[in-house]
């Protein structure tokens, strides 16, 4: 079908409103928060109700015509980056929070509605909605629901997988399924767990249940300076050795101190090459007598200072230089590239130093920002990409961290998904056989393969085509590293 006929198809069946065509119109829709990627849509849709969601989607059904959804356009892996052939299907005006079940603990709510108004609407109540990424005050739960988002409290309290009960999806016909169910545990196989992840390539969210917790009684951090990022890294496995699970353990270093500073002033300590947050929660007794311990294991570690946040007051100051920690990187450099790996913790050290020799290698200063309690490292590689070959190099280096991760036991991702970003380095997670389940559990939901198509599941030919170039497939990235 020609790009007209199916742009005529879409305004006849759907409100002018609701159409965008214009290029002025499309450009905002040009790329997720990956900005090195860009593309320009060849319509974008914006329906109202339900039922324009599944007049799109049948419309492209019939006449094969690719869709990417898009929640709030904040995801950091290309999962959201437009076709320019295809339809992309943004839910923003889904931005409603449906219903609120106290005595379940329940929330029903729309995709578009940002993580953070959850935990504001339910706040009245003594509740709230655990996971909270960095980007929470715009982030959609649609989208978190898409990349299985975490944030700085998911070591304690999980990921979204975790934190939803069900959820009401859209087949690329524009069938409604019911994942999950009022219930904690739903009949039949585990498809709300299979679902959530899927990066868009199996259904189009419509509605979610997600859980609320009862926000404790009291919470403070300690805040733990280090003089280098070994020994910040050494204090995060001794806390959890120490049986301790904390409700966040963060790790920032030099680099990304100075920029939080300049950025906000959080008073975190200029001097120290690395500091941990960890967040205690619970009972006014049982965070008393945790923070006494984590203070003597911080110490035992080699920590330099601590601080403990004496009011909420100080709380929030001290996360929000961890939260405002991406955006400071602006002050030193004109672009970044943000990884999102994930590492046995015993690792963490030997990762950290590996991360630092290769940002010698390269020439590229790396920041190291990230969700230390459960391995999943954020390492921000700075660049400048109006410098020729430097965004090359830096992809280039960011694969090599990738992998380095897969080298030692761990994963290329642990919230921000796969999209276009990871795509190679899938070749490298998975071999040919698993590769193919996931593709055939991509057919069994979209067997024309409309949805998203292009990213996060790499074809064989082009594991291929990777593994010629960088790897062969099924050996080590890393032979240094293998006796990890």
């Amino acid at each position: 079908m020609s790009d007209k006929n199916i742009l005529d198809a879409l305004l006849q069946q759907l409100p002018g409103h609701c159409v965008l065509t214009r290029p002025e119109e499309l450009r905002p829709y040009e790329c997720d928060g990956l900005s090195a990627y860009r593309q320009l849509p060849m319509v974008v849709v914006i329906p109202d109700t339900l039922e324009q969601v599944q007049d799109t989607l049948r419309l492209c059904a019939e006449h094969a015509v690719p869709v990417v959804a898009r929640g709030s356009g904040t995801g950091l892996s290309g999962g959201a980056l437009p076709l320019e052939n295809g339809v992309l299907l943004s839910m923003a005006k889904f931005n409603r929070i449906l219903d609120v079940d106290v005595h379940n603990r329940v929330a029903r709510v729309q995709p578009g509605v940002t993580n953070l108004s959850i935990s504001n609407a339910v706040a009245v109540h003594g509740l709230y909605y655990a996971p909270d990424p960095s980007s929470q005050i715009a982030c959609s739960i649609g989208g978190n629901v898409a990349e299985n988002a975490g944030g700085v409290h998911c070591l304690k309290y999980g990921l979204t997988t975790h934190n939803i009960q069900a959820l009401e999806v859209l087949t690329i016909d524009g069938e409604q399924l019911t994942i999950g169910g009022s219930a904690l545990d739903a009949p039949g196989y585990d498809l709300l767990a299979l679902l959530t992840g899927s990066e868009g390539l199996l259904a189009i969210i419509t509605e979610i249940t997600v859980k609320l917790l009862p926000s404790p009684e009291i919470a403070q951090v300690v805040m733990a300076a280090f003089d280098s990022v070994d020994a910040a890294g050494a204090g995060v496995t001794a806390v959890i050795a120490s049986g301790i699970i904390p409700a966040g353990l963060e790790l920032l270093d030099k680099p990304a101190i100075d920029a939080v500073e300049k950025f906000i002033h959080t008073g975190y300590p200029q001097d120290a090459a690395a500091i941990l947050l960890c967040e205690l929660d619970g009972t006014q007794a049982d965070v008393t007598a945790q923070i006494k311990r984590v203070n003597q294991v911080f110490r035992d570690a080699g920590a330099i200072d601590q601080q403990v946040s004496r009011d909420e007051a100080e709380r929030q100051r001290f996360w929000a230089g961890r939260k405002a920690a991406f955006p400071a990187m602006g002050r030193l450099s004109p672009d970044y590239y943000c990884m999102d790996g994930t590492i046995p913790r015993k690792h963490l050290s030997h990762v950290l130093s590996e991360i630092g020799r290769m940002s010698a290698e390269y020439g590229l200063p790396i920041c190291n920002v990230f969700h230390a309690g459960d391995g999943n490292l954020h390492p921000l590689i700075l660049y400048d990409a109006n410098k020729a070959g430097e965004l090359e190099r830096t992809e280039e280096l960011g694969g090599r961290i990738l992998e380095l991760c897969v080298a030692v036991g761990g994963t290329i991702t642990g919230e921000h998904g796969v999209g276009l970003e990871k795509i190679n380095q899938m070749c490298v997670q998975y071999n040919s056989a698993e590769l193919q389940q996931f593709h055939a559990i991509k057919a069994a939901f979209d067997s024309n393969g409309l949805l998203n198509p292009g990213k996060a599941i790499p074809t064989l030919n082009r594991c291929a085509e990777f593994g010629a170039m960088h790897v062969h497939h099924g050996e080590l990235a890393h032979p240094e590293l293998e006796r990890f």
